[in-house]
C-alpha cells in the first residue's frame, strides 16, 4: 500500500477515549427495556434478547482475571468514514483484555461469515489503516443474515476459529440482522456473542442512546466543503442555479446539516414535504418563486439542496412507489414478464395498467426517463433505488417550465441556467474527522468491553458527544429496544426504527427561522476542507445538528 504524507501523519494521531474506558471498567445496569413499538410482537420474536437492561460504563478500581478471547468483525452495508477506527478500537480493547486475544475480519461483509472468507487482523496489518477512511481493510457487502442456514454455516467457521464473539458494524438493517443472529445463537446455546456498532452517513440510526451514527460528521463536512465551493463559484459567475442532490435515502439529516453549514438559497426537507402533503407541483412552485424573487433583485444564480429520498416523501409519489414495489416484487411472474420486454414505452404502458387509477395518472405524467428509473432493479431490501432517480434534473426541468409560464404571465423577468450535481460517494470513504476518529475508536473499544463482560444482542453506545471526549458516556443499548415491525417484501418484519428529521427539533427550527433570509439574500458560507491539525475550536467540533440538539 502506498502511503500519502497526510496518511502518515494521521497514523500518528491517537484517538481520544472517554474516561470510563481509559482504565478498569465497571458496568452499571439500568432498568429493563422494551421496544419502541409493537412490544408483544418483538418480545415473541426475541425471547432470549428482549427486555435486557441499558448498560453504562464507569471507571473501575479493580480488574478481573481474563482469558484470551477470539473475536470476529464484519463491515456491513455502504461505507462510512471511521470504520477502520472501530476495528482499531476492538483490537486494542481485546488486547488490553488479554494480550493473546485475536481478531479476525470476515471479508466482503456478512457473506464472508457464511462463505468462510476471513483474515486475521494483526497489529502490523492494522497499522496502515488507523485513522483512515474506507472499508478496504476487509471490504463490505450487503448480504442479509436472515436464514437459519446462514447462521449455521457461519457457526461452523466461528467454532473452527474458536471465535466467541462477533461485532457487526452497520446501519439499521445490519444491526437488526445482528440481533437476529444473537437471538439464534442464544437459543441454541452456541456460546457466541453478537454486538452491533451504529454506522450510516445518512444519520437515520439515532435515538436517545445513539446520538449520532458514525461517518455522518465527516461526510457532511465533505459535502459542505463541496457545496461551499459551488456556492462561491455561483456567486462568482452569477449565471447558474446549482441543483445538488445529497445522499440520504430515508431521511434528510444530511441535507439539513449541510444547509446549516453552508446557508443555501433552497434546501428541501423530505419530512416537511410529507407533513405538509406537498405535491410535486407544490415543490416546483415553491422553488420557482424563490428563483423569481432572486432574479427580481438581479441575482440569476443560486444553490438548491435536494435530499436523495425526496421523491418517496411526496405523498402521491410514495403511494406510486409502494405500488411499484409490490407489483415488481422480485421473483414474481409479472416481474419476469416485465423484464423480458425491450420496448420501454410498451413496458410503461403495461405497468401503468396494473396501477390504481390515481397512481397510473401520476406515473403517466412523469417524464419518460424518470418513469423508467422508477422501474429499475430493486435494492437488496426490495425498494426502488432512489439514488438512481435523477430528482435534481426532474426538479430543474420542471422549475424551468414553470418559469416559462411565469414569464408569459409577466411575473418573471430573469435568466435561468442550471448545473446538476449528486454528492454521495464523495463522502463515504473520506478520511475521518477528528470527531469521527475519536467516536469510532470509542465505539470499537466499547464493543470490546461489552464482549469481555459477556453481553450479546447489544449495540455499542457512546453519548454526551458535544462535550470533550473524556466526558463521553460509553455503554450498551439492547438492539431490541430500538425495534418496531414494518412491512418488508409483503411481510411484517422486525427492524430498527429509522430516525427521521424532527420538524419540532432544534436543528430544523433554526433552519426554518433562517431560510427566508437565505432564500433571497446571498448568505453562502464556505466551510473549506476538513481540518485535522489546528485549534480545537475548528478541528474537534461535532456537527451543528448535535450542537443544536444538545444545547
Amino acid at each position: 500500500m502506498t502511503i500519502s504524507a497526510l496518511q502518515q501523519e494521521r497514523a500518528n494521531y491517537q484517538p481520544k477515549l472517554p474516561l470510563s474506558l481509559q482504565g478498569n471498567v465497571r458496568l452499571i445496569e439500568g432498568e429493563k427495556t422494551e421496544s419502541v413499538a409493537d412490544q408483544k410482537e418483538i418480545a415473541a420474536l426475541f425471547p432470549n434478547t428482549y427486555g435486557m437492561p441499558l448498560i453504562t460504563f464507569e471507571p473501575g478500581t479493580t480488574s478481573k482475571e481474563a482469558e484470551p478471547i477470539h473475536v470476529g468483525v464484519i463491515l456491513s452495508g455502504g461505507q462510512a468514514p471511521g470504520g477502520h477506527n472501530v476495528i482499531a478500537g476492538i483490537f486494542d480493547g481485546i488486547k488490553k483484555w488479554h494480550p493473546d486475544s485475536r481478531l479476525y475480519g470476515f471479508k466482503g461483509g456478512p457473506g464472508g461469515l457464511v462463505d468462510h472468507k476471513f483474515v486475521e487482523i494483526t497489529a502490523e496489518f492494522l497499522q496502515d489503516f488507523r485513522n483512515t477512511g474506507g472499508f478496504d481493510i476487509i471490504g463490505s457487502g450487503r448480504t442479509k443474515l436472515e436464514e437459519k442456514e446462514q447462521f449455521d454455516k457461519g457457526l461452523e467457521i466461528l467454532q473452527m476459529l474458536e471465535i466467541k464473539a462477533v461485532v457487526i458494524i452497520g446501519g439499521d438493517d445490519s444491526n437488526t440482522n445482528a440481533c437476529l443472529l444473537a437471538e439464534y445463537y442464544e437459543s441454541i446455546n452456541a456460546g457466541v456473542q453478537v454486538i452491533g456498532c451504529p454506522k450510516t452517513i445518512d444519520g437515520d440510526l439515532k435515538n436517545e442512546m445513539i446520538e449520532t451514527s458514525f461517518g455522518f460528521d465527516t461526510a457532511t463536512k465533505v459535502y459542505s466543503e463541496l457545496i461551499g465551493n459551488i456556492g462561491r463559484d455561483s456567486n462568482s459567475a452569477k449565471k447558474y442555479w446549482h441543483f445538488i442532490k445529497l445522499m440520504g435515502r430515508s431521511a434528510s439529516h444530511i441535507g439539513l446539516e449541510c444547509a446549516l453549514q453552508t446557508q443555501p438559497n433552497i434546501c428541501l426537507i423530505s419530512e416537511e414535504v410529507a407533513e405538509k402533503k406537498m405535491t410535486l407541483q407544490d415543490i416546483v412552485d415553491y422553488m420557482a418563486v424563490i428563483v423569481a424573487a432572486r432574479a427580481a433583485g438581479g441575482k440569476n444564480f443560486g444553490v438548491a439542496l435536494i435530499p436523495e429520498g425526496l421523491i418517496e416523501f411526496i405523498p402521491e409519489m410514495k403511494v406510486l412507489i409502494h405500488e411499484l414495489n409490490d407489483i415488481l416484487v422480485e421473483g414474481s411472474a409479472f416481474e419476469a414478464e416485465f423484464k423480458a420486454i425491450d420496448d420501454d414505452a410498451f413496458r410503461r404502458h403495461l405497468l401503468a395498467d396494473k396501477l390504481t387509477a390515481q397512481s397510473s395518472a401520476v406515473f403517466r405524467s412523469l417524464p419518460a426517463g424518470i418513469a423508467n428509473q422508477l422501474t429499475l432493479d430493486r435494492d437488496s431490501h426490495g425498494n426502488v433505488q432512489v439514488s438512481l432517480i435523477q430528482t435534481e434534473i426532474l426538479l430543474g426541468e420542471m422549475v424551468k417550465e414553470k418559469l416559462e409560464e411565469m414569464k408569459k404571465a409577466g411575473t418573471y423577468k430573469g435568466k435561468f441556467a442550471t448545473q446538476y450535481h449528486f454528492f454521495g460517494y464523495e463522502g463515504r470513504c473520506a478520511a475521518p474527522s477528528n470527531f469521527d476518529a475519536d467516536y469510532c475508536y470509542s465505539l470499537g473499544y466499547t464493543a470490546a468491553v461489552l464482549i469481555g463482560s459477556g453481553k450479546t444482542g447489544y449495540m455499542a453506545s457512546v453519548r454526551n458527544l458535544t462535550r470533550p471526549a473524556g466526558e463521553w458516556i460509553a455503554g450498551g443499548v439492547p438492539v431490541t429496544m430500538m425495534m418496531n415491525m414494518e412491512r418488508r417484501h409483503g411481510q411484517n418484519k422486525p427492524v430498527i426504527q429509522k430516525a427521521l428529521v424532527r420538524l419540532d427539533g432544534a436543528p430544523f427550527q433554526y433552519f426554518a427561522a433562517q431560510r427566508e433570509k437565505w432564500a433571497t439574500e446571498t448568505c453562502f458560507v464556505y466551510p473549506g476542507p476538513i481540518q485535522y491539525f489546528g485549534p480545537s475550536s475548528v478541528c474537534d467540533q461535532p456537527t451543528k445538528t448535535l450542537l443544536l440538539e444538545k444545547a
